[in-house]
């Protein structure tokens, strides 16, 4: 995808107000990890006078992608997290065998890896805006619908439907930052990922007790998420009816920099990142899914675990916003990604070894271990210098990367309906956290794939 297509978003990609250098949102300068340079003040070039009242409607088209930005984050997580806290009542509803309950915390990473791969080509065609709002309205009718649609096979083809408007959005996410916030991108990053933890944690804590307030059925507690999706279409209706009135970049008519072609596959980089994003996706929905169960087997409540499985969610919440700041200032992320991995090791051990007596300690620090998805995504704005090349890596990463995770889910579901406890399970989870240390290290090194990758997209 060329950076033009990518600017049929909305007014392209550099600050409203020319600054002499780029900020991290709070006034320090900050280096641009995408290589996008920020005019200097008063330096006008070439560009076409803008009509009155243009630059409000800019500024104020930016604030709503920001809106936009922040519902979408809410919406990315609640349709996986909130069946995890009422998989039993869902096994049970629906007659699910263990092997079947593992399918179907696989899904996710197959829909993300089947729907993903598509994103930029349709992005490219209609726009990210108008593909991220379609992805909304998808996430809201198939949550709304997923309850309701009869046994296992409708549950897991209206889940499939909210799962594809997951994914597109997950890969145009970051496409959305590069091109809009091309001198935040760490900022932006930090506040999507804190919202997207927020969402995530919000719907592992209050689904049960949301579910009892509503009758206690379980379809009831998961369809009501659904009205949060329907908000977040709101703004990028807007944002998409701005593509169809724009007239292109804001280059003030000079032509864009076409930039290189890039052999995504050709880049040890690129390869890197995605297989560091496929074992983080795999020991996130492993998380995600079964968490609540190894606590509740080992006593904990059911509306205990799904607290726990909140403390893990919320954890992201701050990290998440401070992590990308903390990795956009460092040429090389490998320590985070080490310290991360640590903290992951120490939280499966207490699992196997303890999991009831230190289940906040263990919560907390799987929630630690768990932001390695923004350092990904972090990453991913860093390691290319263009827009073009950012949706390329992003689309590569992801889809490649949830294609790894799938199995992880599945292998964990059989392993607990054969072994009859968590101990190999668990043993599994912990054994990958050593090769996503040595892969993230790797994608952590001050590296763009554009000098990797030269000869053809």
């Amino acid at each position: 995808m060329a950076d033009e297509d990518l600017a049929t978003l909305g007014p392209a990609a550099e600050p409203l107000t020319p600054t002499a250098s780029p900020s991290d949102g709070l006034g320090q300068p900050q280096p641009d990890p995408g290589g996008t340079r920020t005019p200097a003040a008063g330096s006008r070039g070439n560009r076409t006078p803008e009509p009155p009242g243009a630059g409000n409607a800019a500024r104020w088209l930016r604030r709503l992608v920001i809106a936009g930005l922040v519902l979408a984050a809410l919406n990315l997580r609640p349709a996986i997290t909130s069946l995890g806290a009422l998989l039993e009542e869902v096994r049970d509803g629906l007659g699910m065998s263990g092997t079947v309950a593992g399918l179907l915390t696989s899904v996710p990473a197959l829909c993300f890896a089947a729907f993903g791969i598509a994103a930029p080509r349709l992005a490219k065609r209609w726009g990210p805006g108008t593909i991220v709002c379609a992805g909304m309205a998808a996430i809201a009718v198939g949550v709304a619908v997923r309850p309701f649609a009869g046994g296992t096979g409708g549950f897991l083809a209206a889940s499939a439907l909210a799962l594809a408007g997951i994914a597109v959005s997950n890969v145009l996410m970051p496409v959305v930052i590069k091109t809009w916030f091309p001198d935040r991108v760490g900022s932006m990053t930090g506040l999507y990922s804190m919202a997207l933890a927020l969402g995530t944690s919000l719907a592992a804590a209050v689904t049960v007790p949301m579910t009892a307030a509503l009758g206690g059925g379980w379809r009831s507690g998961l369809a009501v998420w659904a009205v949060l999706a329907a908000v977040a279409v709101l703004p990028w209706l807007a944002v998409a009816q701005r593509r169809g009135s724009a007239a292109g970049p804001a280059t003030g008519g000079e032509a864009p920099a076409v930039a290189p072609p890039v052999r995504i596959t050709s880049s040890p980089t690129a390869w890197a990142l995605a297989v560091f994003f496929g074992l983080q996706a795999t020991g996130a929905y492993i998380t995600m899914g079964w968490m609540p169960q190894i606590f509740r087997d080992a006593g904990v409540s059911a509306g205990t675990a799904g607290v726990l499985l909140a403390v893990t969610m919320a954890m992201g919440v701050p990290l998440s916003f401070v992590l990308p700041r903390v990795a956009s200032h460092m040429r090389h992320q490998g320590p985070l990604v080490v310290a991360l991995g640590l903290c992951g090791l120490a939280g499966y051990t207490g699992l196997w070894l303890a999991p009831a007596v230190g289940a906040w300690a263990w919560a907390l620090l799987m929630g630690i271990s768990n932001c390695a998805f923004p350092l990904a995504l972090t990453m991913i704005g860093m390691r290319s210098s263009s827009s073009a090349g950012v949706v390329k890596l992003s689309a590569f990463a992801q889809s490649v990367g949830y294609l790894l995770s799938i199995p992880g889910p599945l292998l964990v579901g059989t392993l607990y309906q054969h072994s009859g406890g968590w101990g190999a399970p668990i043993a599994l989870m912990a054994g990958l956290m050593v090769p996503q240390i040595v892969v993230g290290v790797l994608a952590g090194r001050d590296r763009r794939i554009e000098e990797e990758g030269r000869g053809g997209a």
